[in-house]
């Protein structure tokens, strides 16, 4: 996209963590912005945030999981602002699955595809055809990870297989807009940033489960980013944080590049290699197994 400023982004999971930033390094561009997210009251709280920085920010409260949610959505964004230029399928949430994969409940998994991967796909299904329908330069950008969209974290198989999903689904997405010559953009996010080190972006606790996705067993919700860094520092390694903002630039570059894949360079270029040539030699797994 040649020029952002004036433009309408709708940003899921935009309560907090990567979706915020984006909200926030968007709106400094001159973009008007419409948060969401399934917890209202943090929703509420971060609008009137940025509010008072004199952003032009509404928060709307959807559920990604549901079609007709992201349709309201959508329908709300239009009635308020007037267009919808970028979307950001950003919602995530960490499952709370238990034990090995094949201990996992169900629902763990139902509940992890809800969001990550049915998100995706209702946001698609929701603002593509009116995109396309705009004729004007618009642009898509789904949020994925390098834990699945690269090469999977085999202690995490329910977030690194919806993460390889969206990847996919942004593919084809993006040969399929192409081939009927659309005028709207397609990205796939792997946040990373400039500075090497980890994301804290409140995924590191489990998320409460609407109804439906219950789990037999209980789920620990706290967040376990403290406790890690804690122990890898008592242990002499100290732990460097990735300042989110850094993640919001590379969507913004990447939005003016009209750049598919979002992604720092030199972060993830060996691990690519290493998975490519463990497929072409027929080997057996070594990529992040622990």
């Amino acid at each position: 996209m040649k020029d952002l400023d004036g433009k309408v982004a709708v940003i899921t999971g935009g309560a907090g963590g990567i979706g915020r930033a984006m909200g926030i390094r968007m709106a400094e561009e001159g973009m008007r912005i419409c948060l969401s997210d399934l917890d209202e009251a943090r929703l509420a709280a971060t609008v009137a945030e940025l509010r008072e920085t004199g952003m032009d920010v509404i928060g709307v409260a959807a559920d990604v999981s549901e079609l007709s949610s992201v349709e309201a959505l959508r329908d709300a964004t239009i009635s308020h602002f007037g267009v919808v230029d970028v979307v950001c399928n950003n919602a995530g949430v960490a499952s709370g699955a238990h034990g090995r994969l094949w201990e996992h409940e169900i629902n763990d998994w139902r509940f992890a595809f809800s969001v990550h991967v049915y998100g995706v796909i209702n946001g698609i299904n929701a603002f593509v055809p009116y995109l396309i329908d705009r004729g004007v330069e618009t642009h898509v950008v789904n949020t994925s990870s390098n834990n699945g969209g690269f090469a999977p974290i085999a202690m995490s198989p329910t977030y690194a297989t919806c993460k390889a999903a969206v990847v996919t689904i942004s593919e084809c997405l993006w040969g399929q807009l192409h081939e009927i010559d659309a005028k709207v953009g397609v990205s796939v996010l792997f946040p990373t940033g400039r500075t090497k080190g980890v994301l804290d972006t409140g995924i590191w606790a489990a998320a409460e489960r609407p109804p439906g996705y219950e789990a037999a067993a209980p789920i620990d919700h706290t967040n376990k980013m403290a406790g890690w860094i804690a122990s890898m520092e008592a242990a002499g390694t100290p732990v460097a944080v990735t300042p989110l903002s850094e993640v919001a630039d590379q969507v913004v570059d990447g939005l003016y590049a009209n750049r598919f894949w979002m992604v720092e360079e030199g972060r993830f270029e060996e691990s690519v290699k290493q998975r490519a040539d463990i497929m072409l030699r027929r080997a057996d797994p070594l990529y992040q197994l622990g």
